[in-house]
């Protein structure tokens, strides 16, 4: 293995060492990716590289107990198996995940003729409201960071800049999409957050009560207090007048 590498020409090692970096970087390499500038998708040269030394790569990755797998109708090569360091996913970027492979799924069922997918910002939110997904609306903090982590593994591609994010702002879901998740995955997960909402519902509202009782509870504690002090005070009155009649 190490004699393979050494017989290549220096700027093909050059070139080897940087998309082994990428793929353990981003898990995906994809052979198509889309180019703002030019407004079409074009050859990824990353894949061209892993796909040339696929051999050699999956030997070397083999080493630390992952599998290269080159899946050639998806135009995608990736990692997967025990040695890779997994990615701890907010729960909006794991929802998020959720309603794009389902509208991944649905759009290509409809006999899409491309392996990517469009879709926007506010399909997507308006899926997750849908599915009551989220209790509270997300910020846009909160979507800007969920959308980065999302395009990093190549998963989406956000066509507008993230710093005008609004409803109609567009997204391609790439087919990366397909090695994350299954179809009887994601409605499993979805049940799951669903089931979640009710309890949370529930135990805000128990605390919404315990709170009303305390501030009822100090309500009547003030109350109590003022009264004390007002018949403290007409006692006062009443042994000040008393006083200055017996004077006079």
């Amino acid at each position: 293995m190490i004699e393979y590498f050494e017989l290549l020409a220096e700027e093909e090692q050059q070139q080897l060492t940087e998309v082994i970096q990428t793929v353990l970087k981003q898990t995906f390499v994809l052979e198509k990716k889309y180019e703002k500038r030019t407004g079409r998708f074009v050859f990824n040269r990353e894949y061209r590289i892993l796909s040339k030394h696929l051999e050699f790569l999956k030997e070397y990755f083999k080493i630390a107990g992952m599998e290269l797998v080159e899946n050639i109708l998806g135009g995608v090569i990736y990692l997967r198996g025990e040695g890779i360091a997994p990615e701890r996913l907010s729960k909006l970027s794991t929802i998020y995940l959720l309603i794009l492979k389902l509208i991944y799924d649905e759009q290509m069922a409809s006999a899409s003729t491309s392996i990517n997918i469009y879709t926007t910002l506010g399909e997507i939110n308006e899926r997750v409201g849908s599915f009551n997904l989220l209790k509270d609306r997300p910020s846009l903090t909160e979507i800007k960071r969920t959308l980065t982590l999302l395009k990093k593994y190549q998963l989406v591609e956000v066509l507008d800049p993230l710093e005008e994010l609004e409803s109609e702002s567009r997204i391609i879901i790439y087919p990366c999409i397909n090695m994350v998740l299954l179809g009887e995955e994601v409605k499993h997960l979805i049940e799951s957050f669903q089931e979640e909402l009710p309890v949370e519902t529930e135990q805000e509202e128990v605390f919404a009560t315990e709170e009303n009782e305390v501030a009822e509870e100090n309500e009547v504690a003030e109350e109590n207090e003022a009264a004390e002090e007002n018949e403290v005070a007409q006692k006062m009155e009443t042994e000040t007048f008393k006083e200055t009649e017996e004077e006079e």
